[in-house]
């Protein structure tokens, strides 16, 4: 079980620095995309050659960006103003809510994480305990 724990952990660690990895692409657009799949195939051609499997897998390759940088389909730049300001408002509004609810989940999760860590962890020490 031990194991199984820091694989994960190890896991979550090494998909949070692709996904970071992949943000900051995305922040500098498809010019950089196209400069990592370069260095890719200059350096170690399996990577390049998964960047471009990537690229054209999630539609940068062809300027078809659905996501932002958190990854989500959400993209605050992508809402124009419709010139009726009340409705600007009232979305801008409910946008942030969202936005507001999304991170309080977040951190609910978090906790539920911590919790449930913290349980395994007391048990793991009982157990331990119980065997000495």
């Amino acid at each position: 079980m031990g194991t199984q724990l820091v694989q994960s952990t190890v896991w979550d660690r090494v998909t949070a620095a692709v996904a970071s990895v992949r943000d900051w692409l995305d922040e500098r657009g498809k010019a950089a995309w196209l400069f990592a799949m370069i260095l890719g195939f200059i350096f170690a051609w399996p990577v390049g050659l998964a960047i471009l499997a990537y690229m054209i897998w999630s539609k940068r390759m062809f300027g078809c960006r659905h996501r932002n940088h958190r990854g989500n389909g959400y993209d605050p730049h992508a809402f124009a103003p419709t010139g009726n300001a009340a409705f600007d408002a009232y979305r801008a509004e409910t946008l942030k809510r969202l936005e507001e609810e999304h991170r309080e989940f977040l951190e609910f999760l978090q906790k539920l994480r911590e919790a449930r860590d913290k349980a395994e962890f007391d048990q793991f020490m009982q157990q331990r305990r119980s065997e000495s």
